[in-house]
């Protein structure tokens, strides 16, 4: 074996902070997962230790003793070989001793003392090749072992690893926050449907047919005031616009029913904004249909409104907004600017007697207008409400949830926002015969124009996945496993070793910034093919819990966005108290019980997420012509919108009237219920024998929104048997 310059003590100060503990300070870096254990020192230990190596992706480990008596012994590098590494500690004499095992660039170790004490830190694969798939269970084993055995070394062990609190020996109910209004309207939610599952039903039912009756008003409205129907086509471009941003998203924890809430809010905003900019023309003295009222103040005003979906969230739900991921700012911001896009479109659609027809910029993220001339030259793009203040909540979200990657991070949200704001006003400047600024109009051609603004709100998205399923990975040691091995092992072997490879050739003497480019560079593969190898597991299970039917894919639906939110949250806390909603307990409970579920029980736990397709059905429906330049009567801010409907108004008659209001409780109808994932299924054989009976039944699952997850559930039925192989126990 060839023995290094390094010595043992270099090695231990860089991992340890004593002979039989590992470095606090070490173990915070790159968020590493941590788990002791008690175990015999045997083969298995040595073969478990060399599979984790394996895992790494590495071909030779580090070894020396831990003691101080040895600390001017050489680091002895060791293949991955058992018989190997059992004759080098073999010759370090028959007393036991405490000896480290660590890879090249010091992302894993494990410390192996002269007891049964042993102690695993690195990433996810790492560890779970030495305490099983199910980490949190490993952790809570050692905890519950470290209480009832009692003793200093298992006891400050538990402690210091965060396997139990301090003084919770004795202690009745977990402590941490209390919790926020959305968790105790869940909780009530919960216990209605134990408590009284024929009220709920009865209530399931009447939304559905409540929602089929809001569907019947849009259709039949325009037969009595023609300028109605421009409310179909835009509600529908509000559920594709959302659906293609929420599907992609694969590490969400938002529910797409949450999205539509977030964008009837957004619609209900329109009319505060308009009075918001009502006052600002009143303050400054200057026409509301002016160059100044349409730019400056509508663009300003409208910017800055939209983000009131995400100040509220931060007030009313603080223990949830701790749980958003990255891409979840994203959504909710995209919601709320899809939502005033809807009312602004619808306003002025029927205002001007259905001229603007929603859709504009083609199939992909609809919505937006193109200002032309008489000639056909383009004079404005404007991507939309939603793309724009989307590109703003995903750098807020970056930037956030990022933090650990450095402040520079907090730069993204300024310029995202210029980016929003000088496309905004372009259009509005154009609108009003006027013209930007040399400078800023250089400035907005430059970042594309409005063009490039949608493909930017894609890039940023996937690096929010990318950042979400990263920061979600270091919370294994809380977070309930995925049924079956990962699949994937071997491009994440591939990327973990090429990482180590080079982390080891990165100067250690260089500038900081230079080194944490270096270091970010290398780890993109790793971060890549994680991503990957979840999402694809997240697939793979999705499918076998098709094959069970609708009430395990929606329950494994609901399931994988609470397991994310939960993970975000111990990801994000960086050790300060926080709230899991669902507890832990319940978390594990629905874990293992859907793994029994899916034939899957010997790892426990089950995600997927998949969203509902019925939205583009509709949309194709009613927007056969999307994709068409709009011209001069696009919408131009709150005010104006609000001002042609007033007038609009006052020329219709009592009956027209009422059909407009129709129009409007049907359209927040369809966005404020019944798009949520179904918690109840009627049983085919019971639907055969007495279909009358299970009516209501039917109705309270199939709500227009719900089309898609019984479409889905449906489909799953159809699948082969060997989907079932897709994963391994």
């Amino acid at each position: 074996m060839e023995e290094q310059a390094m010595l043992a003590r270099d090695l231990v100060l860089r991992v340890c902070a004593g002979a039989t503990e590992l470095d606090p300070q070490w173990i915070r870096v790159d968020g590493k997962v941590t788990t002791p254990f008690l175990v015999p020192r045997d083969r298995n230990l040595i073969r478990a230790i060399v599979s984790a190596g394996r895992a790494m992706g590495v071909d030779r480990l580090l070894v020396c003793r831990t003691r101080p008596e040895f600390s001017y012994d050489p680091v002895t590098e060791v293949p991955l070989d058992t018989d190997t590494l059992i004759d080098l500690i073999r010759g370090w004499g028959p007393t036991p001793t405490d000896f480290l095992v660590c890879v090249e660039d010091f992302s894993a170790a494990v410390l192996v003392t002269a007891d049964e004490l042993t102690v695993a830190a690195g990433p996810a694969d790492f560890v779970r090749e030495l305490v099983g798939a199910d980490i949190p269970q490993a952790r809570a084993h050692f905890g519950t072992r470290a209480r009832v055995e009692g003793g200093p070394v298992l006891t400050r062990a538990a402690l210091l690893y965060n396997c139990a609190d301090a003084g919770s020996r004795h202690a009745r109910s977990p402590r941490g926050p209390g919790p926020d209004l959305p968790e105790r309207l869940a909780r009530r939610g919960d216990r209605l449907r134990e408590r009284s599952p024929r009220a709920v039903g009865a209530l399931r039912a009447l939304r559905g047919a409540w929602g089929w009756l809001a569907v019947v008003a849009l259709l039949v409205a325009p037969l009595f005031v023609p300028s109605l129907d421009t409310a179909l086509p835009a509600l529908a471009t509000a559920f594709v616009l959302l659906f293609q941003l929420a599907w992609p998203a694969r590490s969400r924890t938002v529910s797409f029913a949450t999205l539509l809430r977030v964008a009837a809010l957004g619609a209900l905003l329109l009319w505060p904004l308009a009075l918001a900019e009502t006052a600002v023309v009143g303050l400054l003295g200057v026409d509301p249909y002016g160059v100044v009222g349409y730019t400056y103040v509508a663009v300003a005003v409208e910017e800055v409104g939209k983000l009131v979906p995400l100040l509220l969230l931060g007030l009313v739900a603080r223990r949830r907004a701790r749980r958003l991921a990255a891409v979840d700012f994203l959504l909710l911001a995209a919601a709320s600017g899809a939502g005033f896009q809807l009312a602004e479109h619808l306003l002025t659609g029927v205002s001007t007697g259905g001229g603007d027809r929603p859709g504009g910029g083609g199939f992909l993220l609809p919505g937006g207008s193109t200002v032309t001339d008489a000639a056909g030259a383009v004079l404005a793009v404007f991507s939309g409400h939603a793309v724009t203040t989307g590109l703003v909540g995903a750098a807020l979200g970056l930037a956030v949830v990022g933090r650990r990657y450095g402040a520079w991070l907090w730069l993204l949200p300024p310029v995202a926002f210029a980016v929003a704001f000088l496309e905004h006003l372009n259009l509005n400047a154009v609108l009003a015969n006027a013209a930007l600024h040399p400078v800023s109009g250089f400035v907005h051609r430059l970042l594309g124009g409005g063009v490039l603004t949608p493909w930017l709100l894609v890039v940023l998205l996937l690096c929010a996945v990318a950042m979400d399923y990263r920061t979600i990975g270091t919370a294994a040691e809380s977070t309930p496993p995925l049924p079956g091995r990962p699949p994937l092992a071997g491009l994440r072997r591939r990327a973990r070793g090429r990482s180590v490879a080079m982390r080891v050739r990165v100067p250690s003497d260089i500038a900081p910034l230079f080194r944490r480019l270096a270091l970010s560079w290398v780890d993109l593969p790793v971060t890549l093919a994680t991503t990957l190898s979840t999402i694809v597991h997240e697939f793979a299970v999705s499918a076998i819990a098709a094959r069970r039917g609708p009430g395990a894919l929606c329950d494994t639906w609901r399931f994988l966005r609470r397991r994310r939110a939960n993970a975000m949250a111990e990801a994000r806390s960086a050790g300060r108290p926080w709230r899991s909603h669902p507890s832990q307990e319940e978390l594990t409970r629905q874990a293992r019980s859907l793994a029994r579920r899916l034939g899957l029980a010997a790892t426990g736990g089950v995600t997927a997420a998949t969203a509902s397709f019925a939205a583009a059905a509709v949309y194709a429906a009613a927007v056969p012509g999307a994709g068409g330049a709009a011209d001069r009567e696009a919408p131009a801010y709150a005010f104006v919108a609000l001002d042609r409907l007033q007038l609009w108004l006052g020329g219709l008659t009592g009956a027209e009237t009422a059909w407009a209001v129709l129009v409007l409780v049907a359209a927040l109808s369809l966005l404020v219920s019944g798009n949520g994932v179904p918690h109840a299924h009627p049983r085919m054989r019971e639907f055969l024998r007495a279909p009358t009976a299970n009516t209501g039944a039917i109705l309270g699952m199939l709500a227009p929104g719900q089309v898609g997850y019984a479409l889905l559930g449906l489909a799953g039925l159809l699948l082969p048997r060997r989907v079932d192989r897709l994963l391994v126990r």
